[in-house]
């Protein structure tokens, strides 16, 4: 991931250095959640719970145990700076052809063997180069390149929490929308703090399984399963991607039992995104997903009730238009990150005039 932006703003900053660790600095914010025990601080940010003692970094990177206080060090330096569509995220349901800003600093709390963008999310703040943005800088710069939200995304947004919140709270002050594009695990009291500055998230489901979850990722699959819940109780428009690794995630029974979980716990109409996995980071030996794998996948997931399904990465064929669930025509046509045609008019369906679910407007 580059660390400048399309719109150029400022010069990068090289990584800090493990020197400035030893005492907060310009990039350092004390954790919002966390507790002081006898053997450490426990950050409460997400189920790793890491305890840690003056000097030791969480597993995610980018927090810090100093004189007994937890500090994030991943606070305005952030590595990757962007505009992009709000597509890329993806959101194909919630304000179509806008522009998104888009920030992520390094660090990430999962350790998924199929990551694609390890080179920040694999590693720490002080060691990427990055760009001093402090989140009313991200605000303005967001405005001044026409942007309708900012999107907290490219590596975890849960491991630079006390970063994407405050951003998100300016940004709603501001008029803005704020996006998260996340692993989803996250304790329930940080993540309950947040919605009310979230207007969307993707969030990525690794796998149906509890053990393959965990030796893929090196997190467990509940506390994902309970975000899900939560955002779709919340009022948040939630859309949710599935990458299919080949003989890992890929395994159809137990696609079927995602979609039908999803179907019995009130996610019919969450659109849900099957992503062609590309091999990177540590599953290089793997082959690229099997097209026949995905439309079997999204065969399933129609199947089992489920009404707006897409397979992403595969260029030019059309799977990610969107088709009414009632009529069965196309109301969005797009090309990779283009929109064709549109035919929803004030949220339905222009052919049959059926409600297709989603943000179409700010």
């Amino acid at each position: 991931m580059s660390a400048l932006c399309a719109c150029g703003m400022m010069a990068p900053i090289p990584g800090w250095g493990m020197a400035d660790r030893k005492q907060p600095g310009k990039f350092s914010r004390e954790a919002i959640w966390y507790t002081t025990t006898p053997r450490g601080v426990l950050c409460g940010i997400c189920p790793n719970a890491c305890t840690l003692k003056p000097g030791e970094v969480s597993t995610c990177h980018n927090r810090i145990n100093i004189g007994n206080k937890l500090y994030s060090i991943a606070y305005g330096n952030p590595c990757a700076v962007h505009v992009d569509p709000i597509e890329k995220k993806p959101l194909l349901h919630f304000l179509p052809q806008s522009r998104t800003f888009s920030i992520a600093t390094a660090g990430c709390n999962f350790a998924c063997l199929n990551c694609q963008n390890w080179q920040i999310s694999q590693t720490s703040p002080d060691k990427t180069t990055n760009i001093e943005l402090m989140p009313d800088a991200v605000v303005a710069n967001c405005l001044k390149n026409d942007c309708t939200s900012i999107a907290y995304t490219y590596s975890e947004p849960i491991s630079f929490y006390e970063y994407m919140f405050d951003t998100a709270r300016i940004a709603r002050n501001a008029g803005l929308k704020n996006v998260m594009v996340s692993n989803g695990y996250i304790n329930p009291e940080p993540l309950n703090a947040l919605i009310p500055y979230l207007d969307a998230a993707n969030i990525d489901l690794k796998v149906f399984d509890q053990d393959l979850y965990l030796k893929l990722t090196g997190g467990k699959m509940q506390p994902v399963l309970d975000t899900l819940v939560t955002l779709q109780k919340s009022k948040v428009w939630l859309e949710i991607t599935n990458l299919v690794v080949p003989s890992w995630s890929d395994d159809l029974a137990m696609i079927g039992r995602m979609c039908r979980w999803l179907a019995d716990h009130g996610f019919r109409e969450v659109p849900l995104h099957f992503s062609r996995f590309t091999p990177l980071h540590k599953l290089t030996q793997l082959p690229v997903t099997p097209l026949n794998t995905l439309l079997k996948a999204r065969e399933a997931a129609l199947k089992e009730g489920l009404k707006y399904v897409y397979i992403g990465n595969v260029p030019g064929k059309g799977f990610e238009d969107t088709i009414c669930p009632a009529c069965g025509k196309a109301v969005v046509e797009r090309r990779g990150f283009s929109i064709l045609t549109n035919h929803i008019q004030n949220g339905r369906c222009a052919f049959c005039h059926t409600a297709v679910a989603g943000i179409w407007n700010t």
